[in-house]
């Protein structure tokens, strides 16, 4: 079954009773809602008058849903996650800080392979690009280099960007205008969802096997999201075409983006929820760790359609 994601947006009491949820807002007489914490993927809590209980706190950790905490500008910040979510925690993690280079540098360049893969197939659906640049993408899709030596990733990017919704001069970055704002709140969701899975899987997310910021606490998981940035990129060009972009974030644009998790996706020719999907693939990544194998199963966005809500 798909974990479910919540958005909690106003003041709001959380704690937990009989392996539940409850959620009481300030308001007299309002009723109190429960939801079971078994069922449970990804919480967003987006005001500054949420109260939510250590008890309720250990349950969500214990049963491995991310919170996601938002800024005063109601855009994701930061994440809290269970140290460990594997009951082989120990042998995993060792096995991943001891992967040799050799194998890292060829787990990238079968991430990065997919990622433009998987932003080709984009692109075709769109029709904003050019033979040429679909071409030119293709050509860089089947020449990645072990650890990406040549820069594929980046080559890539630049014709990506110039084109994925059709609005001349578009620059993609993190402060610059709309529509960047809807991706970055919607990679925001999928590094928690990314993040959430590689402790499922019984890893470290802070110990990439490309990115190594010293800053960055999420070095796994933003080298793991990679191939699956086109299916954010996918719900925010349908609200490009439909004109709902705008500089604030509507609970409706939200709405739309929080629904990230549910995308169905395909992975070896089975469809499943991004969010399952996202498991599988760093349970695969784990097994490469292991040396059980040397492919981690990403998704392949050409094999079937994207559906968004």
């Amino acid at each position: 079954m798909i974990k479910r994601t919540l958005h909690f947006g106003n003041p709001t009491y959380l704690n937990t009773r009989n392996e539940q949820l409850v959620v009481n807002y300030p308001e007299k007489d309002s009723v109190s809602k429960t939801v079971p914490i078994e069922d449970l993927g990804v919480i967003v809590l987006e005001h500054a008058q949420i109260t939510i209980s250590n008890a309720l706190m250990s349950k969500l950790m214990l049963n491995n849903v991310v919170v996601v905490h938002c800024n005063p500008q109601h855009m994701p910040q930061s994440m809290t996650l269970s140290l460990y979510g594997h009951s082989e925690f120990n042998e995993r993690i060792r096995q991943q800080l001891t992967a040799s280079v050799p194998l890292k540098k060829n787990l990238w360049q079968q991430t990065v392979e997919r990622k433009i893969t998987n932003q080709l197939a984009y692109l075709r659906s769109t029709g904003y690009a050019t033979k040429k640049e679909l071409d030119k993408l293709t050509d860089l899709s089947r020449t990645v280099l072990s650890g990406d030596t040549q820069n594929n990733e980046g080559q890539a990017a630049a014709i990506y960007w110039n084109t994925i919704f059709g609005i001349e001069g578009f620059t993609r970055g993190r402060k610059e205008g709309t529509p960047n704002n809807l991706l970055n709140y919607g990679y925001a969701i999928l590094r928690a969802v990314c993040a959430r899975a590689i402790v499922g899987s019984g890893l470290l997310p802070g110990y990439g096997i490309f990115h190594a910021n010293k800053y960055n606490a999420y070095c796994l998981a933003d080298d793991i999201m990679e191939p699956y940035r086109p299916y954010v990129d996918t719900v925010v060009g349908d609200l490009v075409k439909e004109g709902a972009v705008q500089s604030d974030l509507t609970p409706e644009l939200k709405r739309r983006l929080l629904m990230i998790p549910a995308l169905d996706v395909v992975i070896e020719g089975k469809k499943s929820p991004l969010l399952v999907a996202m498991s599988r693939t760093t349970s695969s990544l784990s097994d490469c760790f292991a040396g059980i194998s040397r492919k981690i199963n990403y998704p392949d966005y050409g094999s079937g359609s994207v559906q968004s809500a």
